[in-house]
């Protein structure tokens, strides 16, 4: 493997110029920068990349990700603009004038957020905007679709006149809505773990909702199907749900073995076994995560998994040596799976721990569960919280008082939740903000290093010598980019100017 080295590179909290060398995918040699280019092309015999400046770090990694709802999600009609269910119809309808489905086809779309429309959702008004059509649109939280009548009979499901299905009802179908031989899948995810390592991604736990042994296919090939891939341009972490978690532990798989015999350039396995997912309670905008009060109008959530059935999942995961990623939004949800980890002493994260009780922060930190948070959701839910979680929202996205409580973060994107883009979820974190107003409950704001050291899968925000080349080169200081507190969407761009896999060009831009 050719030697590189990344010349005139500035490290977080440095204020020199660095060398950095990379040999046979690890970090060789960090020092000064030699006065003048001549010296820095006699220091090494492989590549010489002048960074010129910019940021050298370790890659980032997202703790939360459906990578296969994020290939899917690029295919499907982009509803997230619709303000009622009139607007998703009519996006509904130009598409099909537009682009007429095949006989048979499902019209697909994905976004849409009820909470705050006008009007319902209808069954009816996506039979009229599909002509004849079968539609299935995915809502934005991925906790429940709206389908037309021939939807709901092509896919075998039920609904009341709102075509609106929820929750365990609706997962088995979420990820088989579009099609696509598993070759056609296979490209497709494959082109959303390139676009990842353009965010400068090196990694993602995968809690997508299949089987973790299909990383074999996809990235080994199968009879007749299935890519030839050498190299993969992101580490995975790919979860298993209660249902698939015996078979796997039947096929000798255990927590770290490889599921692919796709390697880095150091040798090691690029797809790993990883945590047990379970989804405890629903989501906010579905009006169903679990909390210890009662939204507006009444009731207090859905429990997909209550503490009978936790409890012992819990369990069989820590008799296997499994982590167990707990799927907590409301506050109640994650007091009980809080009860759980405790009882059994499973290891693992709380995922998402949108509200929380201040009495579970320090049980959070005394079990060592890491909170596995998205910040970039807070951008969506500020206004969606006060209304649906009126007067609790002190409460809600707590990364401050996490921190303070001795816990662990890990930042992430839920995607396509959220962009996979850990740069926006860095910002959000540190500014609470994503448009013109002031930061929402700024108190609960966390420092840009806080935030970096939370994004970087435990590798910390300089590279250090003997580190697998995991890295990412970015156009300007991260730490000044956070901060900013300009109005917008999100501060200026940041570009990625490369990521590199140990120590090999995933994404290049300079």
């Amino acid at each position: 493997m050719t030697p590189v080295l990344l010349a005139n590179a500035r490290l977080v909290g440095r204020p020199d110029l660095v060398d950095v060398l990379l040999v046979d995918g690890r970090v060789a040699r960090i020092a000064p920068a030699p006065a003048s280019p001549a010296g820095v092309c006699a220091a090494s015999d492989g590549e010489h990349v002048d960074l010129d400046g910019r940021h050298l770090l370790p890659g980032f990694w997202d703790a939360h990700v459906h990578l296969l709802q994020q290939a899917l999600a690029a295919r499907r009609l982009d509803v997230a603009s619709a303000r009622s269910a009139r607007e998703a119809a009519d996006l509904v309808a130009a598409r099909v004038r537009r682009d007429p489905p095949r006989p048979g086809e499902v019209v697909v779309g994905f976004g849409f957020r009820a909470v705050g429309w006008p009007d319902q959702p209808t069954a009816a008004l996506l039979d009229a905007a599909g002509g004849g059509a079968p539609v299935a649109l995915t809502s934005g939280d991925l906790h429940s679709g709206w389908f037309s009548t021939a939807a709901l009979a092509r896919l075998g499901l039920t609904a009341d006149a709102s075509g609106l299905v929820r929750e365990d009802d609706f997962f088995p179908v979420a990820g088989a809505l579009d099609g696509g031989t598993p070759a056609e899948r296979d490209a497709w995810v494959r082109a959303a773990a390139a676009q990842a390592a353009t965010r400068g991604v090196v990694g993602v736990v995968d809690m997508e909702a299949v089987d973790p042994r299909e990383w074999t296919r996809r990235l080994d090939g199968g009879p007749g199907e299935g890519p030839d891939v050498t190299r993969f341009p992101i580490r995975v972490e790919a979860a298993v749900w209660p249902q698939d978690v015996e078979a796997v532990l039947a096929a000798g798989l255990r927590p770290g073995d490889a599921l692919a015999g796709a390697r880095d350039a150091v040798g090691h396995a690029l797809v790993r076994l990883g945590p047990l997912k379970v989804i405890s309670d629903g989501s906010l905008n579905t009006r169903t995560a679990y909390c210890h009060d009662a939204y507006p109008g009444g009731g207090r959530g859905t429990l997909n998994v209550g503490p009978a059935e936790l409890a012992p999942l819990l369990a069989r995961a820590h008799g296997a040596g499994l982590r167990c990623a707990v799927h907590a939004i409301g506050d109640a949800a994650a007091t009980l799976a809080l009860d759980a980890f405790a009882a059994t002493g499973t290891a693992g994260s709380l995922e998402h721990a949108q509200l929380l009780a201040t009495t579970d922060l320090t049980r959070l930190a005394a079990l060592g569960l890491v909170a596995s948070v998205q910040p970039a959701h807070l951008l969506d839910d500020r206004d969606v919280a006060e209304e649906l979680w009126p007067g609790r929202t002190a409460r809600a996205y707590r990364f401050a008082d996490l921190l303070v409580a001795g816990v662990r973060l890990a930042l992430g994107s839920d995607a396509p939740v959220a962009e996979l883009d850990p740069l926006l979820a860095v910002a959000a974190a540190v500014r609470r903000t994503g448009d013109a107003r002031p930061p929402w409950h700024p108190e609960q704001r966390i420092g840009a290093v806080a935030a970096l050291l939370a994004s970087t899968g435990g590798c910390g925000v300089r590279p250090s010598v003997g580190q697998v080349a995991d890295l990412v080169v970015l156009d300007g200081d991260p730490v000044a980019w956070a901060r900013e507190s300009t109005a917008g969407s999100r501060p200026r761009a940041l570009g990625v100017a490369g990521t590199l896999l140990a120590g090999e060009w995933t994404h290049r831009a300079l």
